[in-house]
């Protein structure tokens, strides 16, 4: 069974159409890549699985179901915003997203913790841009959740970083029935994780397949074939 299922999806900000009849099928143990330049309508899609926009027309469905309180327990979104407090230490955060969000998993957590080189006793205000966007993965990959929803986890980060969040990335993945969707405008660093990929261009699917044939059908690389679409 699909696990995210999105039918004629259309969303508008008052004049600007950031999603134009969208249809697209998730299913599980995959990791897609979501590709496109910023307006391109990744996040807009994004949030609309994730239940924080509801679309002009058309059905988001997870499970079946529209996202609501059901769907809750069963999507992470890990947003591009930097929406940590300052004043609160790693591990005042890990608890308060165990106390809020269903199936937090604290061995995950832990396992994580060490992974990404974070210490406990930390203060988000005192950690660099690179070592947040760890944390945020970490808060997101720590959930026993069956959808995944990456927004530019590795915008504007470190190499080191970067290369820890696609490890992490990897090395959590459940492949028996998990989904994970990471949008980005930068494809180089994360193109090797990616099972299949979504060019989104002015709210439309401008090119989709498994990435391995792509590449091959096309003789290009993940790069070229972004920098053909969107030329």
């Amino acid at each position: 069974m699909a696990t995210v299922e999105v039918k004629g999806v259309v969303k508008r900000f008052q004049r600007v159409t950031a999603l134009a009849g969208l249809d697209l099928t998730l299913n599980q143990g995959v990791i897609y890549g979501l590709m496109g330049p910023n307006g391109s309508g990744k996040s807009t899609l994004l949030k609309s699985v994730a239940g924080l926009l509801y679309p002009t027309a058309g059905t988001v469905l997870i499970d079946g179901e529209p996202p609501g309180v059901r769907s809750k327990a069963k999507v992470a979104y890990l947003p591009e915003i930097d929406y940590l407090y300052g004043f609160m230490s790693v591990r005042s955060i890990m608890d308060y997203y165990r106390s809020v969000f269903p199936g937090w998993r604290e061995d995950k957590a832990k396992e994580l913790l060490q992974f990404m080189n974070l210490r406990e006793e930390a203060k988000v205000s005192h950690l660099s841009k690179g070592m947040r966007a760890r944390l945020k993965i970490l808060l997101t990959m720590a959930r026993e959740a069956e959808v995944l929803l990456l927004d530019e986890p590795l915008s504007g980060i470190d190499p080191p970083s970067r290369s820890r969040v696609v490890g992490a990335i990897i090395s959590q993945f459940r492949t028996d029935n998990q989904t994970v969707v990471m949008s980005t405008h930068d494809v180089s660093d994360a193109e090797s994780i990616f099972d299949e990929v979504i060019f989104l261009k002015d709210g439309k699917i401008a090119l989709q397949g498994q990435a391995d044939l792509l590449r091959e059908e096309r003789g290009k690389s993940m790069k070229e074939l972004f920098e053909e679409v969107y030329e």
